[in-house]
């Protein structure tokens, strides 16, 4: 079986929408675009997320993250090649009722029907890791059914007041345990979590 990793760059009090950029996630007026641009600067956080999409096997996207990396990843510059090769050359399965096949990134498939039942299909498969990164919707209803395995998160020192999240709210309570942790010169701490009784 593969392991589903989750890969998120939060603020601390959870929010994950829009990092990088003013305009990437407008929606519900959120206006704090960017939040975590600062931090991507910082060797040690570089060096975690360089070997995190290096080490995984494949992809997972909901639409709109698709979207934005298939934007800038074919055409990367020279020196954001560590990632963006990986990127580039490994399988990569989006989760949408929207788009349409055949993909225009290289080696990128549309998940066939309910996205939940395709993860699960591709982990029972041989392969390395799959890595999910952002995608709110697909997270929440992966975690709903018990499908994610590790949890790797970038949690800035940043209070966003409000916006999009992985973790639902629905007052079911989910442990977690510590199995690894690091902070980086600009204060973010980067922390991956497994469920606790795995």
């Amino acid at each position: 079986m593969r392991r589903l990793i989750v890969s998120a760059w939060m603020t601390l009090d959870g929010v994950v929408q829009a990092p990088i950029g003013p305009d990437e996630d407008r929606d519900s007026g959120f206006r704090h675009g960017g939040w975590h641009r600062p931090h991507t600067v910082d060797p040690v956080f570089q060096r975690r997320m360089t070997a995190s999409i290096a080490g995984a096997g494949a992809y997972v996207f909901g639409r709109r993250t698709y979207e934005e990396f298939a934007a800038f990843w074919p055409n990367a510059p020279e020196a954001e090649q560590a990632v963006a090769r990986p990127l580039n050359e490994r399988p990569k399965y989006v989760a949408s009722r929207t788009l349409a096949a055949p993909l225009p990134w290289a080696h990128a498939t549309l998940l066939p029907g309910d996205a939940v039942a395709g993860v699960d299909v591709l982990k029972r498969e041989s392969g390395g890791d799959l890595l999910v990164f952002g995608s709110t919707q697909l997270v929440g209803a992966l975690d709903a059914h018990g499908l994610i395995d590790e949890y790797r998160l970038v949690i800035d020192p940043v209070l966003a007041g409000g916006g999009k999240r992985i973790f639902r709210d629905d007052g079911a309570l989910r442990t977690l345990r510590l199995v690894e942790h690091e902070v980086t010169g600009t204060g973010a701490i980067l922390a991956t979590y497994v469920p606790a009784d795995r």
